[in-house]
């Protein structure tokens, strides 16, 4: 039986938050359950802004959590080997580097937050 204790983890990325449900180790059962109508919000929210084109939040193994604009589920696994790869340049383990995509139209940040990496696309100003 998986017990209803929840630890609630919230991790914020300018300018996208997500929000996450974390269930406690019980009965030796462990998962991850996205607040899908926060996230969903917090993408629409995050492409609001008019420098933004394009939002994506993917798992670990890159699986698409939730995507709007020029960011999408074929952008899941290069999104998360990127943020892998830079925390292994890293040597603080507790560290979580920023990386910066940078092209003459536009920038993609992406960033990793425990089991949760965002990127961001924003058009150069």
């Amino acid at each position: 039986m998986v017990g209803s204790f929840f630890r609630t983890t919230q991790v914020d990325s300018s300018p996208c938050k997500v929000h996450v449900n974390e269930p406690l180790h019980h009965h030796g059962y462990s998962g991850l359950m996205i607040m899908e109508s926060t996230l969903e919000q917090h993408l629409d929210d995050t492409m609001k802004n008019p420098a933004v084109v394009g939002v994506l939040c993917t798992d670990q193994q890159g699986h698409n959590l939730g995507s709007r604009g020029s960011l999408s589920d074929e952008h899941g696994g290069v999104v998360s080997v990127l943020a892998k790869q830079a925390a292994a340049l890293i040597k603080d383990p507790t560290d979580s580097p920023t990386v910066c995509l940078e092209s003459e139209s536009g920038n993609i940040l992406v960033r990793s937050h425990g089991n949760i990496t965002v990127a961001v696309h924003k058009i150069a100003s």
